[in-house]
């Protein structure tokens, strides 16, 4: 185990070795925002920012330089500035990204060109509208349906815990790692045809939860995904997994998924078993 460990850190050297390797040292970059207020009916158009860079900054960092010291009424929606809420995607020389997670010195170009999600509503320069997007992740119940369930408040001395073995929570954990950034729902072409099909996010979360075995709602849950605008519609071109951060590959849960419903695969999951740890 030592060696395997020993072995999967000099893999990880050698690969932040070659990331900055090709990393681009700039003093400064040229940002190329796209602007404009469709609330109120303006047309859009660009602006260009010069801003100072360091081989740490980031393109929200080079936003916000600009909107601090440039220009105040940039619109820009961001919080954690460590790629865990997801909220400044945005695409980034075309291609969606977090902002606080891509490093100006990973691009090329000295302009970067930093335009709002597609396939959202544009609200105003860089920000979005979620509403239809976290609707769909509602539709998909993002929860654990269990009538076993201790949900009694006024037992406040019960504790109880569904049991999972690490094989179990395996089956589900790579899918619960999403942050809602809207990032694969972005880069989807099935999502820019069809407004009502849920999305790479929202079928993946629908597996998470499917193959939750704390979860006895197999059932429902396909019939949820299973109509014209399901998860049929989905044509696996898979740039959902390439934009996104986290890593929890939209496509494979939704091809997982779609073998459930085919009858391909088979969800034997072993029922979780309702432990009271109060008793112990």
């Amino acid at each position: 185990m030592a060696t395997e460990t020993i072995e999967k850190i000099e893999r990880l050297d050698k690969k932040r070795a070659e990331k900055h390797s090709k990393e681009i040292q700039r003093s400064s970059i040229t940002l190329k925002v796209l602007r404009g207020n469709r609330a109120a009916g303006e047309h859009t158009k660009y602006d260009l920012f010069e801003v100072p860079v360091q081989r740490s900054t980031t393109v929200l960092d080079a936003l916000l330089y600009a909107k601090q010291y440039q220009d105040h009424s940039i619109g820009i929606r961001y919080s954690c500035r460590m790629a865990s809420c997801g909220s400044c995607g945005m695409k980034i020389n075309g291609i969606p990204r977090l902002a606080c997670y891509t490093k100006v010195s990973e691009l090329e170009g000295g302009v970067i060109t930093v335009e709002p999600l597609a396939n959202f509503p544009h609200i105003r320069d860089l920000v979005t509208d979620f509403e239809q997007f976290f609707a769909h992740h509602k539709n998909m119940q993002p929860y654990i349906h269990n009538d076993e369930a201790d949900m009694d408040t006024k037992q406040v001395n019960r504790m109880s815990e569904f049991m999972q073995n690490p094989e179990e929570v395996d089956k589900f954990l790579q899918f619960s790692y999403c942050i809602k950034c809207g990032l694969c729902y972005s880069a989807c072409p099935t999502v820019a045809t069809d407004t009502k099909f849920p999305g790479p996010q929202a079928l993946a979360q629908a597996y998470r939860y499917f193959i939750d075995n704390r979860d006895n709602a197999s059932k429902e849950r396909l019939d949820l995904i299973d109509d014209r605008h399901g998860i049929f519609r989905c044509h696996f071109a898979g740039s959902c997994s390439t934009v996104c951060p986290k890593g929890v590959d939209p496509a494979l849960g939704i091809q997982l998924l779609r073998g459930h419903l085919l009858g391909f695969s088979s969800n034997e999951k072993k029922k979780a078993e309702l432990k009271d740890r109060s008793k112990q």
